[in-house]
């Protein structure tokens, strides 16, 4: 049994990842899955997505087949987040009804990964009082998976096998895409930011990227392979490559992708620390990189800021906002804000309020504050109370509201380029799709242009969504 610690988790040295380029699953179990189904639940961000896409490659690739109905299911993975206390908390209702399934169903394989597998406590937790779970191994060792649930079948009892390392990279682990017109590719890995609220940099590991010409050749194949869009993933991609000894930073990484004429390229998410020069330059240069960007600024006032451990100030981050917009007009610019940070007073909401107000954003996903346990904001003092934090959230929320209904106004009657992606959920009659601004809009259409870059006219907007014709 190996188990996550925190302190270990911490550590950062000079020491250079290994390079793992040698994936494969022993012959004696890639049929341990057969004529059996599993059923993964992925949590969180763009990087648990993948992860899971990962996770259901190797499952497989054991001849295990997918269910959609977690109670059909012979293996149940939940692939957690750790970003906010609300996630925790829904896993931990969900491995709830796995218990209830499991007391009729006892050959029934269940466990957790991901980020949460990686918390000191939640295994602690786990230990105590869901003994029950078969599986639990962390985001360093989604490649050991098949070894993990056969250890756990052979001995009948509970498998833990989380490690707190910097990390390595691995190379070659299979993907279930999820789309066959959108890809996610990982550039990097971890961060070594350690934003004082954040627990990434403890289940994520060290920062670590990956060499270039991987990264170029799986864009290259999603080309040959007819992928219209791809999204370069990292905790912090804007730092790419200055953990390499070659001086090769993300501009250049984008350009090189940008040549492999992929018809969109995206990236998230993105640090203002880093956010340079160069980069602006390469988008406005290349236009198959989409003029949408997402700029986390968590808060307005330099204060909180700086206890936040963001290394950068409200007017940095505005320097950079207009440096974009100057260069790129078209954009559309996203952010993540963070409200009722301890100890956040009324005059630091309102300098939140008052970027809001000069940004105008596109959108925002915006948090009361969750305190994760390891980290230095949970330890700090709050004399806030919850009812003002909902309130301020409140506000907030209404505000980037009113400016997402602003700048969707301004579509009406242009035609924008649309890769149609996908039925509506709630209307089978309507197809959906994003501008290259990561506008959502909808339109009636035949399904035969799924897959396809399509020009619309926009003729309706809300807060929401764009509703547009196509256009010949």
């Amino acid at each position: 049994m190996i188990t996550p610690n925190l302190l270990e988790a911490k550590k950062r040295s000079n020491k250079k990842p290994t390079l793992i380029d040698n994936y494969d699953i022993p012959n004696s179990l890639k049929t341990l899955g057969l004529n059996k189904k599993y059923y993964v639940r992925t949590y969180g961000c763009q990087m648990n997505e993948h992860d899971g896409e990962n996770i259901k490659a190797i499952l497989e690739q054991m001849s295990y087949t997918e269910t959609l109905v977690m109670e059909k299911a012979d293996l149940i993975l939940l692939n957690t987040c750790a970003i906010r206390e609300n996630a925790q908390d829904k896993v931990f209702g969900m491995i709830g009804r796995i218990k209830h399934l499991k007391e009729s169903r006892p050959e029934v394989v269940a466990g957790i990964c991901g980020c949460m597998a990686q918390e000191e406590e939640v295994v602690n937790t786990i230990l105590k009082k869901y003994k029950w779970l078969d599986i639990v191994f962390g985001t360093h060792n989604i490649n050991n998976l098949p070894n993990i649930i056969n250890n756990s079948i052979i001995k009948n009892s509970l498998e833990v096998e989380v490690y707190s390392i910097e990390g390595d990279i691995i190379e070659n682990i299979p993907t279930k895409r999820q789309s066959n017109y959108k890809a996610w590719i990982n550039i990097m890995f971890g961060c070594d930011k350690f934003c004082t609220y954040c627990i990434v940099p403890y289940t994520r590991g060290k920062q670590r990227s990956r060499l270039p010409e991987y990264i170029i050749k799986e864009a290259e194949d999603l080309v040959k392979d007819g992928y219209q869009e791809i999204t370069l993933l990292g905790q912090n991609v804007n730092a790419y490559g200055k953990d390499l000894d070659i001086n090769y930073k993300m501009e250049n990484l984008l350009e090189a992708v940008a040549k492999t004429n992929i018809n969109r390229i995206r990236f998230v998410t993105s640090h203002p620390w880093d956010f340079s020069d160069e980069m602006i330059e390469i988008m406005k240069k290349y236009k198959n990189i989409m003029p949408s960007i997402h700029l986390p600024l968590q808060s307005g006032s330099n204060r909180i800021l700086k206890l936040m451990g963001r290394r950068y100030t409200k007017e940095d981050y505005l320097i950079l906002y207009n440096k974009i917009k100057e260069a790129l007009p078209y954009s559309s610019i996203t952010t993540d804000i963070i409200v009722g940070f301890p100890n956040e007073t009324k005059e630091d909401f309102e300098e939140t309020i008052d970027l809001v107000n000069k940004c105008k954003f596109d959108g925002a996903f915006s948090f009361i504050f969750s305190p994760r346990i390891g980290t230095p904001a949970a330890k700090m003092e709050d004399n806030v109370s919850s009812e003002e934090k909902s309130e301020r959230l409140q506000v907030l929320q209404a505000l980037v509201n009113n400016y997402v209904i602003e700048n969707n106004s301004k579509y009406i009657d242009k035609i924008v380029p649309v890769l149609i992606e996908d039925f509506s959920r709630k209307d089978k009659s309507i197809l959906i799709g994003y501008t290259d601004t990561m506008k959502l809009v909808k339109i009636k259409a035949n399904e035969d242009i799924i897959g396809t870059i399509q020009n619309v006219k926009i003729t309706a907007y809300n807060a929401h969504n764009l509703d547009g014709i196509i256009v010949k």
